[in-house]
């Protein structure tokens, strides 16, 4: 079976990290993922913007650092005018709806739940939604999909689950259209705890090409010091990218843990940044 092209960048990705302090070619990464130099360079401008060489220089530490040190702008202009209240600033076409608490206590019984898995540009993803809006994007694992539609039965344990692909094509357009800068309309359903709901709700304050420390999220937030429980609430996040965990690095750089795998992690950001820089020029 053919790779994606998301597979083959994945595949890149895990060479150029295994093999950085080698500086590796351009030749020899495109000879790991089985392409000529031509076709490699191609693939990777069409999936990113940018070409390889550009791409890299966003997964290093330096431009990690960076990334940290601008967004600290991004915190502090956040927190001046009163966003960590009810006039929080996040992507517009999100709207958020929160589970009733009725609903929440009897665990979603008697609701119907449509998922279905469909191509994204940064791999396979599960979709799941309600009739009124998403309530996941749960990337494939090396489970595959059997283990993504496990993770929603133990989510929605009393929901019934109905599988509908067009649901979960029609989210996954949805999906690529907003990594290409071209949003709609798009509601979220989202179930958990008080903090971790007030989590998530902070990580849509970070901006597209962005990143904040898991503590400077705590504190946008409205919890100082409650990093690690921050860090506890990311692991729980049901909707990958639209709810953007992967914006979140360690205070020292270091790209961190993510759930659905580090190499996606530094492809989404790094996907972000060249994307925020190709706009501005």
């Amino acid at each position: 079976m053919a790779l994606s092209d998301y597979a083959k960048v994945e595949k890149a990705l895990r060479f150029l990290q295994q093999h950085a302090a080698q500086q590796p070619s351009l030749a020899e990464v495109a000879a790991e993922v089985g392409l000529s130099e031509f076709h490699f360079q191609r693939l990777f401008q069409r999936w990113a913007g940018v070409s390889p060489k550009r791409f890299l220089q966003y997964l290093t530490l330096q431009e990690a650092k960076r990334l940290l040190r601008e967004s600290r702008s991004v915190l502090e202009a956040s927190l001046e005018v009163g966003l960590s209240g009810t006039g929080r600033l996040h992507d517009l076409f999100l709207s958020l709806e929160r589970m009733t608490p009725g609903e929440y206590k009897t665990k979603a019984a008697g609701l119907r739940l449509g998922w279905g898995v469909a191509d994204t540009p940064f791999g396979p993803a599960l979709f799941a939604g309600l009739e009124r809006g998403l309530c996941g994007v749960d990337f494939l694992l090396g489970d595959g999909a059997d283990g993504a539609l496990a993770r929603l039965r133990d989510r929605w344990p009393g929901a019934r689950l109905e599988a509908i692909p067009a649901l979960a094509r029609h989210h996954a357009e949805a999906l690529a259209a907003r990594l290409e800068g071209h949003p709609a309309p798009l509601g979220l359903v989202l179930k958990g705890t008080p903090f971790q709901l007030q989590t998530w709700e902070a990580l849509l304050r970070i901006p597209e090409g962005h990143a904040l420390s898991y503590g400077d999220l705590a504190t946008l937030g409205g919890t100082p010091g409650a990093s690690r429980a921050v860090g506890t609430a990311l692991g729980q996040n049901p909707i990958a990218v639209l709810i953007p965990c992967h914006r979140v690095i360690q205070a020292t750089g270091a790209c961190g843990d993510y759930r659905w795998g580090g190499a996606r992690k530094q492809a989404l950001l790094a996907f972000e940044r060249a994307r925020l820089e190709a706009r501005s020029a």
